[in-house]
């Protein structure tokens, strides 16, 4: 007796067969495909105490606000890729219920930021980080052209937002960072510029933030709490 050979039969040809030849014949029973369901990217942001390292050179002797005044916050934000990166902002205390609600909104929108780190990475020097194109809160250092005030950044209750696509211009006609030049002309709305009606503006108007681009002298990065 010849051994037989298996026969390999699909699901389709027995359902023709079953439809076409044999009344009363069912084919085999298909599993329906289940669509896999991929959560949606959130802002999932944490906030800590401040450990000592993520200060470094931006808090020193004779700041106006200590440590324990001070949180981290760590959430995600989107890139100029398209891809969601995590980040991290140093601010007041006060200032993070506004930050998250602003940066949620932000999110939401999916409008970019270059990079967010805190300003120890850059060893507190603000021109660096602008230079870097980097978001940053907390930094306690004078007003950008102006040595003799502090800024409210020395506070935590404020935030410079894509530096270079939101330049500073400041009493002098300095342009902060050199490369923001290119983008003091506002229109066209190139990506992570930041418009009076837009998403970012709007969002922290909402929570009682002032923006530097209503100023004579623009500072189109920066919101603060208080208008400083």
């Amino acid at each position: 007796m010849r051994p037989t050979r298996p026969i390999s039969v699909s699901l389709t040809a027995v359902a023709v067969w079953c439809a076409s030849a044999a009344p009363g014949c069912a084919p085999p029973p298909q599993h329906p495909r289940v669509p896999v369901r991929v959560a949606a990217p959130v802002l999932a942001a944490e906030v800590t105490d401040v450990p000592a390292e993520k200060l470094g050179a931006s808090l020193r002797a004779g700041c106006p606000v200590p440590a324990e005044g001070l949180r981290l916050i760590r959430m995600n934000h989107w890139g100029f890729d398209g891809k969601v990166h995590r980040g991290e902002l140093i601010a007041h205390r006060d200032a993070v219920e506004p930050l998250l609600y602003a940066f949620g909104r932000a999110f939401d929108a999916r409008f970019p930021i270059r990079r967010m780190r805190v300003a120890a990475e850059y060893r507190g020097d603000d021109r660096a980080a602008m230079a870097d194109d980097n978001s940053s809160a907390f930094n306690c250092r004078p007003v950008t052209g102006d040595t003799g005030k502090l800024s409210r950044h020395s506070w935590g209750l404020a935030v410079d937002i894509n530096p270079v696509e939101n330049p500073y211009v400041d009493v002098r006609g300095e342009v902060h960072p050199a490369a923001g030049r290119a983008y003091l002309r506002r229109t066209p709305l190139r990506p992570g510029m930041i418009a009076e009606d837009g998403v970012v503006a709007t969002a922290f108007r909402r929570v009682g933030w002032h923006w530097g681009g209503d100023w004579s002298n623009p500072d189109y990065q920066h919101f603060s709490s208080d208008g400083g």
